[in-house]
C-alpha cells in the first residue's frame, strides 16, 4: 500500500504537480494588483509562493498552515485552522489556494482572512458547475492529496453558494479569472472545464465609508 502511495504521488508529481504551480503562480502574479507583503494561507511546501516571488519580486510571502512539512521553500508558521496567529491588517493580501474545500465554513475562513489583509484576498478554489463536477472534483482532490495526511471533506460550492460565502466574509469579488488552463490536452477536457477559478476579493465598504 505504502508504495502504492509513493508511485501515485510521484506521477501526480510529474503529470500535474509541477505545472500546476507553474500556470497558479501566473495567474496569481496577474490577478495581485500591486505590490506588498502576502500572507500564503495553507501553504504546503511554499512552491507556489516561491514561484509567484519569482515573477513578482516586489511581493514577499510567508505562509500558515495547520500542517507543517519537514521542508518549506518559504517561511511557514503553525496556524490553528481558525484564527491567524497575526494583528488585523498585518499583511497586504492573503492568497488561499485549493484550501477551502478542504474546510468546513469557507466564509469563516475569508472572513479571517479578511481581517489581516489590507488590500485583498485572492482565492483560487473550484465550483460545481456542469455534468458530474462532483465526482471529478473529488476525484481530482483525492489522486492530489493521497499519502499527505490532508483533510479531504469534499466541501465544493456551486457560484450561489460562493456569492453566499463572499458576503458573508464581508468581502466582494472585484476579478476573476476562469480560464486557468491547468491540464495539457486531453486532460485539460475533462478537469479543466468550468471546474475552477481565481478571484480578486475587497473588503466592502461599512455604512461609515470605512472597509
Amino acid at each position: 500500500m505504502a508504495r502504492a502511495k509513493s508511485s501515485l504521488n510521484a506521477l501526480h508529481d510529474r503529470a500535474v504537480f509541477r505545472r500546476r504551480v507553474k500556470v497558479l503562480a501566473h495567474h496569481l502574479a496577474t490577478i495581485i494588483p500591486t505590490a506588498g507583503t502576502v500572507l500564503d494561507l495553507g501553504a504546503g511546501d511554499g512552491s507556489i509562493a516561491r514561484a509567484l516571488m519569482a515573477l513578482r519580486p516586489d511581493l514577499a510571502i510567508q505562509g500558515v498552515d495547520v500542517l507543517i512539512r519537514p521542508t518549506t521553500l518559504i517561511p511557514v508558521e503553525p496556524y490553528d485552522g481558525v484564527t491567524l496567529p497575526f494583528p488585523d491588517k498585518a499583511f497586504d493580501y492573503v492568497t488561499i489556494v485549493d484550501v477551502l474545500h478542504h474546510t468546513d465554513d469557507p466564509a469563516a475562513i475569508m472572513g479571517e482572512a479578511a481581517r489581516v489583509a489590507r488590500q485583498g484576498v485572492v482565492i483560487k478554489d473550484h465550483r460545481v458547475q456542469g455534468a458530474l463536477a462532483r465526482p471529478t472534483l473529488q476525484l481530482m482532490d483525492w489522486v492530489g492529496n493521497r499519502g499527505h495526511d490532508v483533510r479531504l471533506p469534499y466541501n465544493y460550492l456551486t457560484p450561489e453558494q460562493w456569492d453566499i460565502a463572499f458576503q458573508k466574509s464581508g468581502l466582494q469579488e472585484v476579478r476573476r479569472i476562469e480560464a486557468l488552463n491547468l491540464y495539457p490536452p486531453p486532460f485539460g477536457w475533462i478537469f479543466d472545464r468550468d471546474l475552477h477559478f481565481v478571484a480578486l476579493l475587497t473588503p466592502k465598504a461599512k455604512p461609515d465609508g470605512r472597509a
